[in-house]
């Protein structure tokens, strides 16, 4: 009779947990669909079909020319105007010097030019970090320890051995990794500071400023041109080649500057950039309500390397929340904004390995996540790729909008250089931006822009701009 009781309560047993498991199987296949739902409903509303580069090249157009014509705030663009001395032609000569002011370190440099065909040579550079104690004080204290640093890079390096060198006012070229508003104080620049604590620039003459403490610390230095890095990055290629018309930066910031038909050079600040037609998800609308700038910054927040993690990560929380992606238990981790950053989700989605290795790596390192399988990796990485093919779209698009600003898609051949490590490092960023201008173009176009990466970046253009204001002033 015992041993008919422990069969039966085996058979029950065994038959409770054949139940148990068909629940947990059919709880996962749900879960599943509902991840898959998730993901195709959030490709769906990323997507960019060349209609809709289209839509957001022209309302591109539209703003700035708005912004150009218009004083008032009738467009999310700044457009503002560089009083850049002049561009630089390729037939610069002598030793220039360059400074470019980042968020917590600034970049010297100097070269001897040798003019058109001749080799760049003498070529130095330093970085070197700001204190914190600097970071924290006056635009003056900032601006008196730069004066120092650069006295001691000039007696480190080759002196100048033009023969009036000792008695000659040089020029150097300054740029800053900040929005530069330069019609706000002709007489210098005002500058909106990001990281800094040296607010007290605000509509101050900025250049009169960093020249007062060249002077100060006995140096025959002089700035006339303050630029922001996308404007450097335009000077630069100039000097390569005079038919880049536009410079694109795609780094932490997003932005564009080109050159009109008279010579102006114009910042266009497009990380500020909106319209309708953008796509907008909910996750990127979150984002933005909780960022530190909402409303403001809304391009940028599509297309720069500040976010695009951040947008990953957001995505696949809610995966994790409604679908148990990663388990029954949300890693605390993905729950963290701006956890989960730009170079590690390229990582993630350029892993060509058949299970993914390297998506369960990131997600170990970076959000905690242990027990990834090959179909979870596979899930992450549809969404990078869903977020930066619509990043590089939406830049491409960008770019399409100013050669159609400046009335050169049809009939004249025009050069982009673009700056910034989504496009120098992220491949497959970089391949979905030159796809989205050839597609938007069209066989018939594609061939008159060609986009090609930067020569040196701001820091080098910095150098260049001192040299075209040299030959100006020689």
């Amino acid at each position: 009779m015992r041993k008919k009781a422990v069969v039966l309560a085996t058979v029950t047993t065994v038959a409770v947990v054949a139940v148990l498991v068909r629940q947990n199987s059919r709880k996962k296949q749900r879960q599943w669909k509902q991840t898959q739902r998730i993901l195709r409903k959030f490709a769906r509303e990323s997507a960019t079909p060349v209609p809709k580069l289209w839509e957001v090249a022209n309302a591109l157009v539209s703003d700035m020319q708005a912004s150009l014509v218009s004083q008032e705030e009738t467009s999310t663009l700044n457009m503002l105007v560089s009083y850049a001395a002049s561009l630089p032609k390729g037939d610069e000569k002598g030793l220039c010097y360059g400074l470019n002011l980042r968020g917590t370190n600034f970049l010297i440099l100097c070269a001897r030019l040798g003019g058109r065909n001749e080799p760049i040579s003498d070529l130095y550079r330093k970085e070197i970090s700001i204190p914190p104690n600097v970071l924290s004080g006056t635009s003056q204290v900032l601006f008196d320890y730069i004066a120092v640093e650069l006295a001691k890079f000039v007696s480190e390096h080759p002196p100048d051995d033009t023969l009036d060198a000792p008695e000659r006012e040089k020029k150097l070229g300054f740029t800053v990794s900040y929005p530069v508003d330069q019609a706000a104080a002709t007489s210098g620049s005002a500058i909106k500071w990001k990281s800094f604590s040296a607010n007290d620039t605000v509509e101050k003459a900025l250049v009169n400023d960093i020249n007062r403490a060249l002077e100060e610390h006995g140096l025959k230095f002089r700035v006339f041109s303050l630029v922001d890095d996308t404007v450097g990055n335009l000077v630069g290629g100039k000097y390569y080649n005079n038919g880049i018309v536009a410079s694109v930066t795609l780094a932490m910031g997003s932005n564009a500057a080109y050159v009109e038909p008279n010579e102006a050079v114009i910042n266009s600040e497009w990380g500020n950039f909106n319209c309708s037609n953008l796509p907008v998800t909910e996750f990127d609308s979150s984002l933005d309500s909780e960022s530190s700038n909402p409303g403001c910054r809304i391009f940028e927040k599509l297309t720069s390397a500040m976010y695009l993690g951040e947008i990953v990560r957001r995505v696949l929380l809610k995966m994790a929340q409604e679908t148990a992606l990663f388990g029954d238990v949300v890693p605390p981790k993905l729950a963290i904004p701006y956890q989960l950053r730009s170079p590690d989700m390229a990582a993630m989605h350029q892993d060509t390995s058949e299970d993914h290795g390297v998506v369960g790596e990131k997600l170990k390192e970076n959000l905690g996540i242990t027990n990834s399988s090959p179909m979870v990796r596979e899930v992450v990485a549809e969404v990078c790729d869903i977020v930066a093919e619509r990043g590089a779209r939406l830049a491409g698009a960008g770019i399409v909008g100013i050669i159609k600003k400046l009335g050169r898609i049809e009939s004249r051949k025009s050069v982009v250089t673009v700056e910034g490590g989504l496009y120098e490092h992220y491949r497959v960023f970089r391949n979905y931006l030159h796809s989205s201008v050839w597609e938007t173009l069209g066989s018939d176009h594609s061939d008159n822009v060609v986009i090609e990466h930067s020569h040196g970046g701001s820091g080098a253009g910095a150098v260049f701009l001192a040299a075209c204001q040299n030959t100006k002033s020689s």
